[in-house]
């Protein structure tokens, strides 16, 4: 026996068939608190510089945008629980670019995503000037003289100026994330150290233009010396805010650029890109991919990462394991 709608629900339905073309209202949007986010920030080696496979429009396409966004960026090898793990790092960005121009596309993704950890990778591009220096260590090998001699008397004054700016960058990003109701104990805040790219005990035959044209006396000292000193300075910044500090100083260890076979190395070579030579608007980034973290380094530092996110230790180490794999070590 069929039923009979009551006239009354009958014309009900007719009324909301004629104010709208939906009589019911479409299933409604995640909300923040349904769908998760992880956000990277910073410069090059978390953009993904080195790695290829960038982000249309982050390859000098439109307008001059050189971030080198990469797809295979370490933030998106993060193995973590999130609906999105979403890269707003630039090459090239120092404290003050990130302010400006990354944190509020961080305050947009704030508001609608429940955001569970921030990822910073800044300070290099800053007093330190740690790009520049490789760049001039370049330059020196082909006068046959070092590099370092000037800019090591004054490199602890160096890192020292940057201390408050990322100090102050760092308290920017705490600032947007309360600004947009989250409590600092709603999200992991980690700040993330720089590896040194190359090695001094390079063979000879590879340090060349085929390879690393850099003098081994001045590798020395970039090992030894600036890349513990700059992530010392990191830590100390990221102390002061209360975040959490992943140091990578030693994570290149056995596997920098020129360090053997290319297939076991984590970080580029000299790397020219000869069409951009040709090219009057892409020219001065010709050499911009040299010497950061390729493809298989940002997926061993995502692998780092990943556990470092997963713990509850305030400070962590990413250092290369017997197995040929990065990992987390604790221990001070």
């Amino acid at each position: 026996m069929r039923k009979v709608l009551p006239l009354a629900v009958i014309g009900l339905l007719a009324i909301l068939l004629i104010v709208s073309d939906h009589p019911f209202p479409p299933p409604a949007e995640p909300d923040r608190e349904t769908r998760t986010a992880v956000v990277a920030l910073g410069d090059s080696t978390m953009s993904g510089e080195g790695a290829g496979s960038y982000e249309p429009g982050t390859n000098g396409e439109d307008g001059g945008n050189w971030c080198h966004r990469s797809t295979v960026a370490s933030i998106t090898k993060t193995r973590i629980e999130a609906d999105q793990k979403i890269n707003l790092a630039c090459s090239g960005a120092n404290s003050d670019k990130l302010r400006n121009e990354q944190l509020p596309q961080l305050r947009r993704i704030a508001g609608s995503n429940r955001i569970t950890a921030v990822v910073v990778a800044i300070g290099a591009n800053d007093d330190p000037r740690f790009s520049e220096i490789l760049n001039k260590c370049f330059e020196a090998w082909g006068r046959r003289n070092d590099c370092t001699s000037s800019v090591a008397p004054e490199w602890t004054k160096r890192v020292r100026r940057m201390i408050p700016k990322v100090e102050n960058t760092l308290n920017a990003i705490r600032q947007t994330m309360r600004d947009s109701n989250y409590l600092d104990s709603d999200y992991q805040l980690v700040v993330q150290s720089y590896a040194a790219p190359v090695t001094p005990k390079m063979p000879r035959s590879l340090q060349n233009l085929s390879g690393c044209p850099l003098r081994s006396t001045d590798l020395e000292w970039v090992v030894e010396e600036a890349v513990p000193e700059l992530s010392n300075g990191l830590r100390t910044a990221a102390d002061k805010v209360n975040a959490r500090f992943l140091d990578l100083s030693r994570a290149g260890e056995g596997h920098e650029a020129c360090a053997g076979k290319p297939e076991t190395e984590w970080f580029t070579r000299l790397t020219v890109d000869w069409d951009g030579l040709r090219n009057e608007k892409r020219s001065s980034h010709a050499l911009q991919e040299s010497f950061h973290p390729n493809a298989l380094g940002h997926e061993q530092i995502g692998r780092c990462l990943t556990e470092f996110l997963a713990t509850d230790e305030r400070d962590g180490a990413c250092v290369p394991r017997l197995d040929g794999t990065l990992g987390l070590t604790t221990e001070n």
